[in-house]
C-alpha cells in the first residue's frame, strides 16, 4: 500500500509540474500562431496593388491549354525576383513549372490554373457581349485570379518565415490546360508531390467556401476516336469509298441513344473535329473528340470501355478501321477533413469582401443581361463547409484534375469570390468580372485566408499528422489511385497550338501594361461600373 501511495504522489506532482507548463506552451502556441496571422493578414492587404496587377495582366494574355506561354513567364519572373528557385518544362510540358523556396518540413503546395476558354473573349466591366476580339480565346472562367492569389499568399508568409528562421518550404505550380483535364495526372506521375506534406489548391468562385470528402462534381477520361476508310468521288463513284464520317456519326447515335440507359450521375459529351476534306471526296479520315463522366474511377473505366466498343461497331459497319488516343483525365475529387476544417476557420476569420454599391450594382446588371434566376448581385453571407455528398444524391457535375492530386496528397480546395454568382460557365460571361474590382478583391480576401492555413500548417504539426491520418485511414482505406493515363502516354502539347498561333499577334496589342495604367480597365477606356448598354 505504501509503495502505490508514494507511486499515485509521484504521479500527481508530475501532473501537477507538467500540466500548467504544456497549457502555457499550448497558449504560448496558439499566440504565436495570432501573432503571426494577424501579420500574414496585413501584409496581404498591403500587396492588393500587386495583386490587381497580376490578375489583370494574366487576364489580358488569354491563353489556351498547352499555350499558356506568356502567362508562364510572367508568374515565374515574379517568382524568381522574390526568391524562389523554378524549374521549367515539368513532366515534358513546356509551360509547366515549379517554384520553391525555403527548406525543410512542412513542404506545403499552392496550386491554381491558368488556362482560358475558346471564343471567350470579352471586355470586363462591360456587362453584356463585347468582345475584346472577335473570336479570340478569353477567361470565360476566371483562370487568371488563382496563381496570383497564390504568390501573394506565399509572399506574406515567407516574409514571416524569412524574419523567424521558420522550417518549412513553399511550392507553388500552375495547374495548366485544366480546361482540357490534360496535365495534372502527367505531373503525379512525374512526382511533383512526391514528399509534399498538403496541397492548398484555389479556384474561382462568387463565395468563399471550402469542401471536404467527396463533392458534386465527376471524374473523367478524353478520348480522341479516329477512323480511317477509302476516298472516292462522291458522285461518280461513291460506292468505292468507305467513308470515315460514316463510322463517326454512327458511333455518336449510338452513344445518344444508349444515354437513356446510363446513370443519372453520367455527363458525357463529344465534338467532331475531323469531319473530311471536302463534300465531294468521301471522308478517308474523321476523327470525334469524348468526355466521359462519372462519379467513380469503375464507373468511368466503363464508360470509356462501352464507347471501345460503340467505335468498334461503327468501324464493322462501315469497313473502315479506328484508333483512340487518350487525351485528358481527372479522378473524381475528395478533399482532406481536417484541413478543411482549418482553413473554414480562417474563412469565417477573414470573412467576405465588403462589396461597395458599385460592385452589386454592377453585378446585378450583368445577372439581369444573362437572365440568372438570381438577380441579387454579389454574395453576402458565407457559404457552410460542404460535406460529402452520397452518390446517390449526385447528378453529375464538372470536372478538375485536382483530383488526381488529391489521391496523392492530402489536398484541399478553396474556392474565392472573384466572380459573379448565376453565370453560366465556360462563357464569355465569366470573363466579365475577371479584371474589375470585383475580382480583385475576392483575391486578396482568397490570399488572406490561404496564408493563414499555410501558417496553420507550418505551426501545429499536429495538423499536418491528422491529415494524413485522414488520408490514408478513411480516405485511401479502400479506394487506391490508378491513374487513367498510361506509364508513356505523352502529354498533349500540342493541343491548341494552331489557334494560339492565329490569335496571339491580336492580343498582344491589348496586353496590360501597369507601368502606364492603374488598371487593366483604365487602359481598355471602361468606367466602372459600366450599367447598360449605350444609346444607339
Amino acid at each position: 500500500m505504501e509503495r502505490i501511495s508514494r507511486a499515485l504522489a509521484f504521479v500527481v506532482v508530475v501532473l501537477v509540474c507538467v500540466l500548467p507548463q504544456t497549457a502555457a506552451a499550448q497558449q504560448a502556441g496558439a499566440d504565436r500562431a495570432e501573432a503571426y496571422k494577424q501579420g500574414a493578414i496585413a501584409s496581404v492587404e498591403g500587396m492588393a496593388k500587386m495583386a490587381q496587377e497580376m490578375v489583370d495582366s494574366v487576364f489580358s494574355f488569354s491563353e489556351l491549354a498547352h499555350q499558356e506561354f506568356e502567362t508562364s513567364r510572367y508568374l515565374t519572373g515574379i517568382l524568381e525576383k522574390n526568391g524562389f528557385t523554378v524549374r521549367r518544362g515539368v513532366a515534358g510540358m513546356p509551360t509547366a513549372w515549379v517554384a520553391t523556396w525555403g527548406s525543410g518540413r512542412p513542404v506545403i503546395a499552392l496550386g491554381s490554373d491558368v488556362d482560358g476558354i475558346p471564343q471567350a473573349s470579352q471586355r470586363p466591366g462591360i456587362p453584356y457581349r463585347d468582345p475584346l476580339i472577335a473570336g479570340a480565346p478569353g477567361h470565360g472562367e476566371g483562370h487568371n485570379s488563382g496563381v496570383p492569389l497564390n504568390i501573394v499568399a506565399a509572399l506574406a508568409v515567407k516574409r514571416i518565415m524569412e524574419r523567424d528562421r521558420l522550417p518549412g518550404t513553399l511550392m507553388l505550380w500552375p495547374g495548366i490546360a485544366e480546361e482540357l483535364l490534360a496535365a495534372k495526372a502527367w505531373l503525379v506521375r512525374e512526382g511533383v508531390f512526391t514528399g509534399v506534406d498538403v496541397c492548398l489548391f484555389v479556384h474561382v468562385d462568387s463565395n468563399l467556401k471550402v469542401s471536404w470528402g467527396s463533392g458534386s462534381g465527376n471524374g473523367l477520361v478524353s478520348i480522341e476516336y479516329t477512323f480511317e476508310g477509302e476516298t472516292a468521288h462522291s458522285a461518280g463513284a461513291p460506292w468505292r469509298g468507305r467513308s470515315a464520317l460514316d463510322a463517326v456519326e454512327l458511333m455518336n447515335a449510338a452513344w445518344n441513344y444508349r444515354r437513356e440507359h446510363l446513370r443519372l450521375q453520367q455527363r458525357s459529351h463529344y465534338v467532331i473535329t475531323d469531319g473530311g476534306d471536302q463534300p465531294n471526296v468521301v471522308p478517308s479520315r474523321a476523327t470525334v473528340w469524348y468526355f466521359f463522366r462519372e462519379t467513380e474511377y469503375p464507373r468511368i473505366k466503363d464508360m470509356w470501355e462501352l464507347g471501345n466498343r460503340m467505335a468498334q461497331g461503327a468501324a464493322l459497319m462501315t469497313d473502315t478501321k479506328w484508333t483512340s488516343r487518350i487525351i485528358g483525365a481527372a479522378w473524381p475529387q475528395h478533399f482532406n477533413k481536417p484541413v478543411a476544417e482549418a482553413m473554414f476557420t480562417n474563412i469565417q476569420r477573414v470573412g467576405l469582401p465588403k462589396w461597395s454599391e458599385d460592385d452589386q450594382a454592377f453585378a446585378q446588371a450583368v445577372q439581369k443581361e444573362i437572365g440568372a434566376p438570381n438577380q441579387k448581385g454579389l454574395d453576402v453571407e458565407l457559404a457552410k463547409i460542404e460535406e460529402p455528398i452520397p452518390d446517390e444524391e449526385k447528378r453529375g457535375g464538372g470536372s478538375d484534375d485536382i483530383g488526381d492530386v488529391s489521391w496523392t496528397v492530402p489536398t484541399v480546395s478553396l474556392r474565392f469570390p472573384s466572380n459573379i454568382p448565376g453565370l453560366p460557365g465556360h462563357n464569355w460571361a465569366n470573363a466579365i468580372a475577371m479584371a474589375t474590382p470585383i475580382a480583385h478583391k475576392g483575391v486578396v480576401a482568397g490570399a488572406k485566408v490561404q496564408a493563414t492555413t499555410i501558417i496553420d500548417l507550418l505551426v501545429d504539426s499536429q495538423l499536418v499528422k491528422n491529415a494524413w491520418d485522414y488520408f490514408t485511414n478513411v480516405q485511401t482505406k479502400e479506394t487506391k489511385y490508378t491513374p487513367f493515363i498510361a506509364a508513356d502516354t505523352p502529354a498533349p502539347i500540342w493541343l491548341n497550338k494552331e489557334t494560339m498561333d492565329r490569335w496571339r499577334p491580336e492580343l498582344k496589342k491589348f496586353y496590360y501594361d501597369p507601368g502606364r495604367y492603374r488598371t487593366y480597365l483604365e487602359q481598355l477606356g471602361i468606367t466602372y461600373p459600366t450599367l447598360a448598354r449605350p444609346r444607339q
